[in-house]
């Protein structure tokens, strides 16, 4: 998606694959013109406290949203406090516009659609055999489909982030996870209500 110089809107996403899901759904909600939201892969929820304030450095009128996973809440909330964020216990980190993922965005993803679907996307990609291959390794063999659907979306070159479009494409309003959902509604309503920066 292009980007603009000064997007109205930031999101810190996790990594590549959730910035790819993001992005599908971006367009497919008509949110995504005019470079007025621009994504950030942190490669790893370590890196939010500096792409947080690079973020608010480089775009101080954007509104900054994030993604983060469940086990990794802690990093998001010590970032949030470090920036200046006033948080006291018990904190809904939805409040300050960060969406939680249990356990993670593709597990989100992957309980959204079914596993029958998760199996079509990796045929299209010609990786079912493979899939097929991996499910009967020793150490796979008696997990679940879906802990199996998990483990092989990450463990090739570039499947994660191809895999994540593909689910994300088959998404409707009524499959939407919650945090995608809430995220997608917050971009919305921010958009709403913004200055246009083009006459």
């Amino acid at each position: 998606m292009p980007l603009s110089a000064d997007p109205h809107i930031v999101v810190l996403v996790e990594g590549r694959s959730d910035a790819a899901a993001v992005a599908v759904l971006l367009k497919a909600h008509g949110l995504d013109g005019e470079g007025r939201v621009k994504l950030v892969p942190m490669g790893g929820v370590t890196n939010i406290a500096r792409d947080l304030r690079t973020s608010r450095e480089a775009h101080p009128e954007a509104v900054v949203l994030g993604l983060y996973d469940v086990a990794e809440e802690r990093f998001v909330l010590g970032a949030l406090r470090r920036s200046g964020v006033p948080l006291e216990a018990p904190v809904d980190l939805v409040d300050h516009g960060f969406f939680v993922c249990d356990s993670d965005l593709e597990d989100e993803l992957i309980r959204a659609v079914g596993t029958a679907a998760v199996e079509d996307a990796l045929d299209e990609m010609g990786h079912l055999d493979r899939f097929r291959t991996f499910q009967y390794q020793p150490e796979w063999r008696d997990r679940s489909l879906t802990d199996q659907l998990h483990r092989f979306a990450g463990s090739g070159s570039g499947r994660k982030v191809a895999l994540a479009e593909r689910l994300a494409v088959r998404l409707d309003a009524a499959t939407t996870p919650p945090p995608l959902a809430g995220l997608l509604d917050r971009i919305a309503q921010h958009l709403a209500t913004s200055t246009p920066t083009h006459p």
